[in-house]
C-alpha cells in the first residue's frame, strides 16, 4: 500500500507538478490525498490538474497564527497522512503542527548555510561558489530541522539572484522526488 502524503504549497507549484508527475509516471510510488495552500496562488490550479483535492487555509482571514495552525492541523489530521511535505510553502509551521506530523522542507541552499526567506539572494552576497538545494525535518526552528538529503549547484559570476534561483529549482525538483522514493520504499530517518 503507498504511503500516504499531504503537499503545503504557496506560490506557482513547480515542486507540487514534479511531486504530481512522478506520480502519474509511476516514478514515485505515494498517494498525494491532499494539497493545501495558505494563500490564492497558482499551485491549487497545479492540484486541480492532476485531480487532487486542494484546500485553501488563508493565512489572511484567520486573527493569529495559532488559529490558522490549528485549522491546518484539523485539515491534516482528518487525512491520516504518513508525511507532510512543505514545497514552498512560506508560512512557519507551528511547533504543535510539526510535532505531531512528520513534516519535511524544501529550501535552496545547502542548510546549515543560508536559513530562512533569502537564501539565494544571501549565497550571492556572501560570494559563495557552491550552493544547492536541501530536503530537512521541519523543527521549530527556521530551517534548522535534521538535513535529509542536499544537491549542489555551482555559482556562476554571472548569476543573478533569478538566474541561480531558476538553477537550483531544477535540481530541487529532481531531489524531492528522489528523497520521496526513498521514503516511498524504506522511509526517512528522523
Amino acid at each position: 500500500m503507498a504511503k500516504r502524503i499531504l503537499l503545503l504549497a504557496s506560490g506557482s507549484g513547480s515542486l507540487a507538478r514534479a511531486i504530481l508527475q512522478a506520480v502519474k509516471d509511476d516514478q514515485l510510488n505515494v498517494e498525494v490525498v491532499e494539497l493545501i495552500s495558505d494563500r490564492q496562488s497558482h499551485v491549487l490550479d497545479v492540484a486541480k490538474e492532476f485531480g487532487v483535492k486542494s484546500t485553501l487555509v488563508d493565512f489572511s482571514l484567520y486573527d493569529s497564527r495559532v488559529t490558522w495552525g490549528a485549522e491546518l492541523a484539523n485539515l491534516v489530521r482528518k487525512e491520516g497522512v504518513d508525511l507532510v511535505v512543505s514545497v514552498g510553502f512560506m508560512r512557519i509551521l507551528p511547533e504543535a503542527f510539526v510535532n505531531e506530523f512528520p513534516t519535511i522542507n524544501t529550501h535552496p541552499a545547502l542548510l546549515p548555510l543560508f536559513p530562512g526567506a533569502h537564501a539565494v539572494r544571501d549565497a550571492l552576497a556572501a560570494k559563495a561558489s557552491i550552493t544547492g538545494s536541501t530536503v530537512h525535518w521541519v523543527d521549530a526552528g527556521v530551517d534548522t530541522g535534521k538535513v535529509i538529503s542536499q544537491i549542489s549547484v555551482e555559482i556562476s559570476p554571472e548569476d543573478t539572484e533569478e538566474s541561480l534561483h531558476e538553477r537550483i529549482k531544477i535540481q530541487e525538483r529532481k531531489l524531492i522526488v528522489e528523497t520521496l522514493k526513498t521514503f516511498a520504499a524504506v522511509g526517512l530517518e528522523k
